[in-house]
């Protein structure tokens, strides 16, 4: 095969077109599902050639125009020779926007020129797609899988080559200046173009800085899609490799999905220098005089100095390649496919073909919470939003359920009863074009098994469903109640929420809280907050009850103590779900429990006490909502419609989506409040008719005779739709809504008595039927 024929120095970028490109990128970005997020510290900066893993052709790209995004520094990239075989509009573009063609045969020399003008350069060291995924092979070593061979060979040194070139470049500029050569020091500033004489110093001081980085896509689709569709229309059938391309790349694109680009450590390629070959380059550098000079002496020795260092580089290479591709698979962003492709392939690897639906789904929440405290460890988003996650532990999961749909329908896996069984497919050896299509398990297991901690925790997190401490189950349980928090605050605390956030005025502290006495008695205290409040409007009694030897949960609803637009995005079954968290998490505690709950906590505490859990000894309630002082309250279902209908007609948010509410307690109420929310408790105010008469443990009805915002005729008509024999109304001299927090006349020792009562009446009835 003849040589390419090529100019022996390239095309430079043409600045005007790399900027309308990045401006099109930006646009095509919004336009398109992919998320990409670059995380990175300082390596952007400080890097001069970044590596990447490569997964599909769509992210060729990309990394050039984030980094100039972030930094402002144009990037360059090398590109298969095939694309510049013909001048056409495609080749020409990618050489005007620093594209160079891998096999130029002073590539070497003209990308170390790039990086010295203060330029970055990008290489996929891989040198094709892994669409296996595999890059270990069975002693642990890293090597990928070549087309052309069809065998497994090491990743290319080419970065690591590269960088030494440039070292020693760097290091012969050095020189010429300690000896004041200032002739030599002038023709290298012309022959790279720079602008004066320190720009060459400035880049000869500095290290050359390899990025390993890491892509990462989630999830990984192979359903139809409108690409495949388009090019089948106008083609006479596709290739084998045409087609998984566009089924697994079209999707990549056209669905939504997760592009996550992060860097790990900078490597240096001097720390794998021996003494001795840092000698003999300080030798050989003095018989050097251009760049062609440093990357031709190992192919075209000179003497036996030559020879040697070459010798001695090309060792040094290797180890600087290992470095950085041991880097680059370290920085892969885990996801629960991840842990579930592992955990599937070590059971099927060990013979258990059937596994228990919830024992499976345990591990993977036990496996969630081990990896969360292991700072080394890069865990996609969804698994530190308990959003994501929570259900888990419950077997229902929905950012799970495509992937058990995928497996399912590529004869992976199938379900029986309450069992998983894994399929002999698993195991089955697939053409590399197509395993993306037929065994997406194992793709996800190939990327996740360079982190050995990953396998090790899934296999131990197997290993603990059997033998799991409730009280730790709880605890992480609690965990992500706070976490849940934390990512409602970062979400809802953006500058483009300020318009309300600026005027709100709680400052106490809105986590959920647990809290456990010194001597327990055995029984739990699950309290539930009112519409606007947090778990602060609580606290106070919460704290009265554990010095009484209760153990105490404080719930935070869905969408408060965070910012009024997030309690915009919640229904009232987001809050209940609040409510359900907590219940499950105090149960892990205590076999015994009392729910009370005020102004809306109560009717979510009703609606709790209507399920017929045998581990709920009653339930008080303070303040429900039923009628309303204020008859304009009824207008908000309208209203609510409204802002419905502006919204889909126009850019604007609604007619009136906040009114401003007059707290008696500033530092834990919302100022604003979204008319959605209102709207919901209306909802579940019309829902109560359903759930009250179904309540049989005991309930303590409480209300406020002069209550400011709810009609003390609530309480009455609560207590006639009630059909338990045990059941108690109390009417307390008040003209203040906030009886639980306030404890006005005498509330929390009402309370105190009727949790005394149903902890009584159930020692009666388990003493009745000892007897």
């Amino acid at each position: 095969m003849s040589k390419p024929s090529y100019p022996e120095n390239w095309h430079d970028i043409d600045i005007g077109l790399y900027s309308r490109s990045v401006k099109i990128f930006n646009q095509v970005r919004k336009l398109l599902s992919v998320k990409m997020k670059l995380h990175t510290a300082d390596q952007v900066e400080k890097g001069d050639i970044f590596l990447f893993n490569h997964f599909s052709r769509f992210e060729t790209f990309i990394p050039q125009f984030l980094i100039y995004e972030k930094t402002g520094a144009y990037c360059c990239a090398i590109a298969s020779g095939e694309f510049f075989r013909e001048d056409n509009v495609l080749s020409r573009y990618l050489s005007n926007v620093g594209c160079f063609p891998h096999n130029h045969p002073r590539l070497f020399q003209l990308l170390a020129a790039q990086i010295l003008r203060g330029r970055k350069v990008i290489i996929f060291p891989e040198g094709g797609m892994v669409k296996d995924h595999r890059v270990m092979d069975v002693k642990g070593h890293y090597s990928v899988y070549s087309r052309l061979t069809g065998e497994r060979r090491k990743h290319h040194t080419g970065a690591a080559v590269l960088a030494q070139g440039l070292e020693i470049f760097k290091e012969m500029i050095r020189t010429a200046y300690q000896e004041k050569n200032h002739a030599q020091l002038v023709r290298w500033k012309e022959q790279l173009e720079l602008d004066s004489l320190d720009q060459l110093l400035t880049s000869a001081l500095k290290p050359t800085l390899i990025i390993p980085s890491n892509i990462t896509f989630y999830p990984i689709r192979t359903s139809e899609n409108l690409l495949l569709t388009s090019v089948e229309l106008f083609s006479g059938g596709l290739s084998m490799r045409q087609t998984e391309e566009l089924l697994v790349e079209g999707n990549i694109i056209f669905r939504n999905t997760d592009m996550d680009i992060r860097m790990g450590m900078p490597v240096n390629p001097q720390q794998d220098w021996s003494w001795s070959t840092k000698a003999l380059q300080d030798l050989v550098a003095a018989e050097l005089t251009s760049l062609d000079d440093i990357f031709t002496m190992p192919l075209a020795p000179k003497n036996w100095k030559h020879k040697l260092l070459g010798s001695l580089l090309k060792s040094s290479s290797n180890m600087t390649r290992n470095r950085y591709m041991e880097e680059i698979y370290a920085n892969v962003t885990i996801n629960l496919s991840h842990l579930a492709s592992t955990l599937i392939m070590h059971c099927i690897e060990n013979s258990l073909l059937l596994i228990e639906r919830q024992r499976f789904y345990n591990a993977l929440y036990i496996g969630v919470k081990k990896l969360q405290t292991n700072t080394a460890i890069h865990l996609h988003r969804s698994l530190l939003n308990p959003n994501y996650y929570r259900n888990l532990n419950i077997g229902t999961n929905q950012s799970f359920e495509h992937f058990i749909n995928i497996a399912k329908l590529s004869d992976l896996i199938v379900e029986e009863g309450e069992y998983y069984r894994f399929l002999p497919k698993l195991l089955e050896e697939h053409d590399f074009d197509l395993i993306r299509l037929e065994n997406l398990i194992a793709v996800y297991n190939n990327e996740a098994e360079p982190i050995a901690a990953v396998s090790k925790t899934m296999i131990e997190a197997l290993a603990e469903c059997d033998r799991l401490d409730p009280e730790e189950l709880a605890g992480w349980r609690f965990e992500d109640e706070q976490m849940d928090l934390k990512w409602e605050l970062h979400k809802y605390t953006k500058p483009v929420y300020e318009d309300i956030n600026d005027h709100e005025t709680a400052t106490e502290d809105p986590s959920p809280f647990l809290l456990q006495p010194v001597e327990e008695n055995g029984i739990g205290v699950l309290l539930i907050h009112g519409l606007l409040a947090s778990p602060a409007e609580m606290k106070g009694y919460g704290v009265h009850l554990m010095h009484q030897g209760y153990t105490v949960m404080g719930v935070r609803l869905k969408g408060h103590g965070s910012s009024p637009y997030a309690l915009r995005d919640q229904s009232w079954e987001d809050w209940y779900t609040s409510v359900v968290n907590g219940f499950e998490i105090l149960k892990l505690h205590c076999r015994k429990i009392v729910v009370t709950g005020f102004s809306t906590g109560g009717a979510l505490a009703l609606k709790l006490a209507s399920e017929n859990r045998p581990d709920i000894l009653g339930v008080s309630v303070a303040a429900v909502p039923l009628k309303f002082i204020n008859p304009t309250f009824m207008l908000i279902p309208f209203l609510h419609g409204t802002n419905k209908f502006v919204d889909w007609v126009s850019s604007y948010e609604g007619v009136k989506p906040f009114l401003e509410n007059v707290s008696e307690h500033p530092r834990v109420n919302y100022r604003n409040v979204p008319v959605r929310c209102l709207y919901e408790l209306r909802l579940l105010i019309q829902h109560m008719d359903e759930f009250l008469p179904k309540i049989e443990i005991p309930v303590l009805i409480v209300h406020g005779d002069h209550d400011p915002v709810v009609s003390v005729k609530s309480a009455s008509e609560i207590m006639q739709k009630i059909k338990a024999p045990d059941r108690q109304l109390k009417i307390l001299k008040s003209n203040r809504h906030g009886i639980i927090m306030e404890n006005i006349d005498g509330m929390w020792k009402i309370n105190d008595d009727f949790i005394i009562h149903c902890a009584s009446e159930t020692k009666a009835a388990e003493f009745s039927r000892i007897e």
